[in-house]
C-alpha cells in the first residue's frame, strides 16, 4: 500500500508542477517560426557569402601570382635593357678608340 500511496504523491506533485506550467500562447508559436525562419534565411545567406568569399580568395590568389609573374618579367627586362645599354656604351668607347686610331693614321 506504501508503494500506492507514494506513486499517488509523486502523480500528484506532477500533476501540480504540470498546472504551474505556462502554457505557450499561439502568438509566441508564431514568432518562433518567424525567428525560425529568419534564422534559416540567415544560414543560406552566410553560405552564399563564405562562398562568395572562397571565390575571391581565390581569383586574389591568381591575380597575386600574375602580379608576381609580371614583376619577374619587368625584372629582367630591366636587366637586358641595361646590358644593353652597356654594349652600346661599349661599342661606343671601341668606336672612339677606333676613330682616334684612324685619326692618328691619317696625320
Amino acid at each position: 500500500m506504501n508503494s500506492i500511496s507514494e506513486k499517488e504523491k509523486k502523480l500528484l506533485e506532477t500533476l501540480d508542477r504540470l498546472k504551474n506550467l505556462e502554457t505557450i500562447k499561439p502568438d509566441k508559436i508564431l514568432e518562433l517560426e518567424n525567428l525560425t525562419n529568419q534564422k534559416n534565411q540567415l544560414e543560406i545567406e552566410k553560405k552564399e557569402i563564405e562562398d562568395r568569399y572562397y571565390l575571391l580568395q581565390q581569383e586574389n590568389k591568381i591575380l597575386k601570382q600574375k602580379f608576381d609573374d609580371f614583376k619577374k618579367r619587368e625584372k629582367e627586362e630591366k636587366k637586358k635593357e641595361d646590358q644593353f645599354s652597356e654594349k652600346i656604351d661599349e661599342l661606343n668607347q671601341e668606336t672612339d678608340n677606333l676613330m682616334e686610331e684612324i685619326d692618328k693614321w691619317q696625320m
